[in-house]
């Protein structure tokens, strides 16, 4: 039987264990579905009760890009060395040990400015399962090594080519930029990401196929 979405809730369900908190984590090349994945997991499973489910992303780990223009590394945003690994790596960690009495503050990123945001997530005591998303999880070099081993599980999403440019392109349209920059951005930038992203499908823990995935209006 194919993969459903309800299957993956009922997985995601299952893993806090013992009373320890779990992070999930969902991989995946640039626009095939991860934060939608995500945050139809969380909405589905918190449900009308109270919440017990987290949403960090990576993305709130983007460095600044005046920090990106001093590194010489602006016109790649988005590559693993434009983002604080370390950074993130640490958070995980923290967010495994400190589950008792602290509330964890996470950054967000905010899509209108392309910028992070320090200190925007809450996460709770309550927070059984945190569900984490980004393309570089399973990226074995560098401080992203570190990554993989503080994440209970991760998730790849697999979305067809076509479709998965498609939905990146529309992306930055919506951002702000005109179709022919949307496309030359995904060219130059997006696709070698995408790329090495693919590499490590092998060490997910599940492959999510598109039938599993939420629909998305583009």
């Amino acid at each position: 039987m194919p993969l459903t979405f309800d299957d993956l809730v009922f997985r995601a369900r299952a893993l806090p264990r013992g009373g320890r908190r779990a992070i999930l984590g969902i991989a995946g090349s640039p626009g095939a579905g991860k934060s939608t994945l995500a945050e139809h997991l969380v909405r589905e499973l918190n449900g009308t009760s109270a919440p017990w489910v987290a949403h960090v992303p990576m993305d709130g780990f983007h460095l600044a890009d005046a920090e990106l223009e001093r590194l010489g590394r602006r016109d790649r945003k988005g590559a693993p060395d434009t983002f604080d690994a370390a950074g993130y790596a640490a958070l995980l960690g923290r967010l495994r040990e400190e589950t008792h009495d602290d509330v964890v503050y996470a950054p967000g990123f905010e899509r209108v400015l392309e910028q992070p945001l320090a200190g925007a997530i809450p996460v709770p005591p309550s927070a059984r399962l945190v569900v984490t998303e980004g393309n570089y999880l399973l990226l074995d070099t560098d401080a992203w090594a570190r990554v993989r081993h503080r994440l209970d599980e991760v998730w790849f999403c697999e979305l067809p080519e076509r479709e998965r440019v498609h939905r990146l392109v529309a992306r930055h349209e919506q951002f702000g930029k005109s179709h022919a920059e949307a496309v030359a951005w995904v060219s130059r930038s997006d696709r070698p990401n995408a790329e090495l992203v693919a590499t490590t499908r092998g060490r997910a823990d599940l492959v999510v196929p598109e039938s599993a995935l939420p629909r998305v209006e583009t």
